[in-house]
């Protein structure tokens, strides 16, 4: 009878020991942001690079939001993985679906409907770039009825140039690629992006021009899924100390952005 007791005491305190371990081992940050052991950061790709874009490597992907994506990870302690969209507005919508934990997005009051949003990093100006052999100069002579402006869809920009345009009608594409190539052909007027990324495709395209001007400005932040209280959390506080630790300006410097100052709130 005493051997049967003392098995039953070593049993409950094993018991014990292995429920603490358990308990030890649960991390609820890990749990919200990597719930499948990775970190899937959402990501754009197209080739026009920047702050938001991301471009498809020989040996993976290359840009602002995969090197903040890796760092973070890193300092999780899990493995990334990349999940590519051709454009935000997909990144937003695929978040209430689980598909991804973080990600670095446009921000704008639409899209705060569907993701919650972390510190900004960046802050560009948003204009339009002209084809080759067009006659527009500025705003006014863009907003003509006949004009054709070419958006990547769904996204902040988008909205930014529907908005300011009253006349010429803004017309919206899944990927950047769609619209490289029909600004290039002279099948469309205009495309509505960032200024950076704009001087960089005119000099892919010659004889197109990117106007003065300047329609919105753009922000761009750290994004999470909605109702991730503890990601959003783990994700500002990364991204404030990735700009006083030169993390944020050295994702900037690896990914050609060394002239562009970081303008970030």
């Amino acid at each position: 009878m005493r051997h049967v007791l003392v098995s039953c005491v070593s049993g409950f305190i094993l018991g014990i020991v292995i429920l603490m371990s358990s308990a030890a081992k649960a991390d609820p940050l890990k749990d919200e942001i990597a719930p499948t052991g990775k970190l899937r950061v959402a990501i754009g790709i197209s080739p026009a690079g920047g702050a938001y874009w991301s471009t498809k490597t020989e040996t993976g992907y290359a840009g602002v939001p995969v090197d903040l994506g890796k760092a973070m990870a890193d300092q999780l302690g899990v493995l990334v993985e990349y999940v590519t969209y051709p454009n935000s507005g997909q990144i937003t919508d695929a978040a209430a679906k689980g598909a991804w934990d973080v990600s670095f997005l446009p921000e704008d009051a639409e899209r705060a409907k569907k993701i919650a949003f972390g510190p900004i990093y960046e802050i560009s100006e948003a204009t339009y770039i002209v084809k080759a052999g067009s006659t527009v100069k500025d705003f006014a002579s863009l907003d003509q009825p006949g004009i054709t402006v070419a958006a990547v869809n769904d996204t902040t920009t988008m909205r930014g140039a529907v908005a300011h345009l009253k006349n010429a009608k803004v017309v919206g594409f899944q990927t950047f690629d769609e619209i490289f190539n029909l600004l290039k052909d002279g099948k469309i007027d205009a495309f509505a992006l960032s200024r950076d990324q704009l001087n960089a495709l005119s000099k892919k395209i010659p004889g197109t021009r990117v106007l003065d001007e300047t329609f919105k400005q753009t922000i761009t932040a750290v994004a999470v899924p909605l109702n991730h209280p503890l990601s959003l959390e783990y994700a500002s506080k990364f991204m404030t100390e990735a700009k006083s630790n030169g993390l944020l300006r050295k994702a900037f410097d690896n990914n050609g952005l060394k002239d562009t100052p970081l303008r970030a709130k």
